[in-house]
């Protein structure tokens, strides 16, 4: 995993990046162990859901390579922080109980490494990793202003059935999706959050604490929040999208992979 794309946009990650009590209740769901278990959170970013998950009583030792990153991160009792990417994790075999990977494995630069250190650290616990498949989503409009950006996914986001196969035929452990569908009011603002609100993509701020903006052509970017500022005030957007305002959640390939 690199460490440069965030710690360039990572400054304000806090602000915007706070974990949704839906995803940490799915992930606490999935998990399906006591709460008194140890968990490595690969990619801890900030430790948003380091401090969820270590607020209902789980020992999380978070890693995340990024020193931009960690020094937002609020202390937590329960939390302990380590340096490292998750090609090479910095903890010693069979240390956990089980893993979470939350919006990091795009960055990763072998999945096959870090999918074998996860192994490592917890060979019998469950692995979970919540990622993106654009192959996998319903029409989103995103793409039609942000072309270049969802073009990019394809590359940065492997196949779901890439990624089972990969736990299966190469570490020899089997893996179930969920799929988690988008609601219209999340609290963790990653790329598919403002579906429902595309004036909240129109902020700088915003936009920095999503690698995909910050990865793409910037020219492909500036003009398409020319073009979606322009639609939305004149009314355009909403007139093409009024489907999109009837919904309450909404599936843009957002999925759990869970390694047991």
């Amino acid at each position: 995993m690199t460490s440069s794309v965030y710690d360039t946009i990572g400054q304000g990650y806090h602000r915007h990046r706070k974990a949704d009590p839906r995803i940490t209740q799915s992930l606490i769901d999935l998990l399906a162990i006591p709460h008194c278990s140890v968990i490595a959170d690969i990619g801890a970013g900030t430790g948003n859901y380091s401090r969820a998950l270590a607020d209902v009583g789980f020992q999380v030792k978070a890693i995340e390579p990024s020193y931009v990153m960690k020094l937002q991160a609020e202390p937590h009792a329960k939390v302990e922080w380590f340096a490292g990417p998750a090609e090479a994790i910095p903890l010693l075999n069979t240390s956990v109980d089980a893993v979470v990977c939350i919006f990091a494995s795009h960055h990763f630069s072998s999945l096959l490494k870090a999918a074998s250190e996860m192994n490592r650290i917890c060979p019998q616990g469950t692995i979970i990793w919540f990622t993106f498949d654009p192959r996998e989503a319903d029409e989103a409009w995103f793409a039609d202003y942000f072309p270049s950006i969802w073009s990019d996914a394809y590359h940065l986001f492997p196949p779901i059935a890439h990624l089972v196969s990969l736990f299966y035929e190469r570490l020899g452990r089997m893996a179930k999706v969920e799929e988690f569908h988008l609601p219209n009011d999340l609290e963790d603002l990653f790329l598919g959050a403002c579906w429902q609100k595309p004036w909240m993509y129109l902020d700088d701020e915003i936009r920095k604490c999503m690698s995909g903006f910050a990865l793409a052509d910037q020219g492909d970017i500036s003009n398409g929040l020319a073009r979606l500022e322009e639609d939305l005030s004149k009314g355009r957007w909403a007139e093409k999208y009024a489907h999109v305002l009837t919904k309450v959640t909404v599936d843009w390939g957002y999925r759990f992979i869970v390694v047991r």
